[in-house]
């Protein structure tokens, strides 16, 4: 069975830093792009990383740019997300995704369950 299971989030002070996994069971990560999505309480989901299924491109929300780092390990068939410089409004549930084919799209085949990041002193 296919499947995406993020790890990694936690409780971290202002200014610090996280490194999220997906890991891909079920299907290899090869032939898929993965998005990284957040979704804070009372508001709705938005994209804030990209990278495709060679991991040679990739991009990002303007929010995350340049604190954010997104990376494709296809041995390990595991995504990350190194996140810096963290702030109060980074808190939300992220999830990864995976999208059939070389780059994202819009919709995704397959949804991990999230994890929970939050930022606070």
């Amino acid at each position: 069975q296919a499947q995406l299971m993020e790890s990694g989030g936690g409780l971290v002070q202002p200014g610090g830093s996280l490194r999220l996994s997906c890991a891909a069971s079920g299907f290899t990560l090869d032939y898929y792009a993965i998005g990284w999505f957040r979704q804070a309480p009372g508001k709705e989901r938005e994209g804030v990383s990209c990278i495709s299924s060679s991991g040679a491109s990739t991009n990002y929300a303007d929010s995350v740019k340049d604190r954010f780092t997104i990376s494709k390990d296809n041995a390990k068939n595991t995504v990350y997300l190194q996140m810096n410089s963290l702030k109060p409004e980074d808190t939300a549930i992220y999830y990864c995704a995976a999208a059939f084919g070389s780059w994202c799209r819009d919709e995704y085949d397959h949804w991990g369950h999230g994890t929970q990041v939050t930022v606070s002193s």
